[in-house]
């Protein structure tokens, strides 16, 4: 899977957050883009995902095959772990699981027990998402991104809301559990994508 960006760009309003950004995301490897809080991480994260629609320029999606991916497609191929997606707050943990994975498998065909000891939180199996602390739901979403069966991963603030010891439980699972995927990190901190090679700064689409 590669992702090509032409010229793209985003407005609101009168202001442009970015402008003229072109780069390729090319498959099985580790990306982060970096930049001070406001200086359009997410919206640009948010525009690769195909969220929102860029308002100039192309995003394309290509298979293994050389193949164009229809955007009504994309969601196929990707998952997202950010703060601003909400969990299904009205389920167990386990029912959350359970729902997520009947849209998109689990990698090695992992079952609903393992997942949950995996994010160390098979305690609160049974426990309504609502009541989970935003510690506990930050790590529930980054489970389901480091677990799920897909060619793209996106992680934006990948440990806000995470104590010291979910903050170790991100570095010690997010390159284990990623070899082969493509994974795009919204980061400004460091210790957050310390392993990639990779970084794009959102700062060289501002000249606009």
């Amino acid at each position: 899977m590669q992702i090509s960006v032409e010229n793209i760009g985003k407005k609101f309003v009168r202001e442009w957050i970015f402008r003229h950004a072109s780069f390729k995301l090319e498959a099985g490897q580790k990306y982060t883009f970096v930049g001070p809080n406001g200086s359009g991480k997410s919206t640009l994260l948010q525009l690769l995902t195909g969220l929102f629609p860029a308002s100039e320029g192309v995003i394309t999606y290509t298979n293994a095959q050389g193949k164009e991916i229809d955007m009504d497609d994309w969601y196929k191929h990707i998952v997202i772990a950010a703060p601003y997606l909400e969990l299904v707050e009205e389920f167990t943990l386990r029912e959350l699981i359970k729902f997520h994975s009947a849209f998109k498998p689990f990698k090695n065909d992992i079952t609903v027990t393992d997942f949950e000891d995996f994010i160390q939180l098979s305690h609160a199996k049974d426990k309504l998402v609502r009541h989970f602390s935003s510690g506990m739901k930050q790590r529930v979403k980054l489970g389901l991104a480091l677990m799920t069966d897909v060619p793209i991963i996106f992680l934006d603030e990948p440990t806000s809301n995470l104590d010291v010891q979910g903050f170790q439980w991100y570095i010690d699972n997010v390159t284990k559990h990623t070899d082969g995927q493509m994974l795009l990190l919204g980061s400004n901190v460091t210790q957050e994508y310390e392993f990639c090679d990779n970084i794009i700064s959102v700062a060289d689409f501002k000249n606009v």
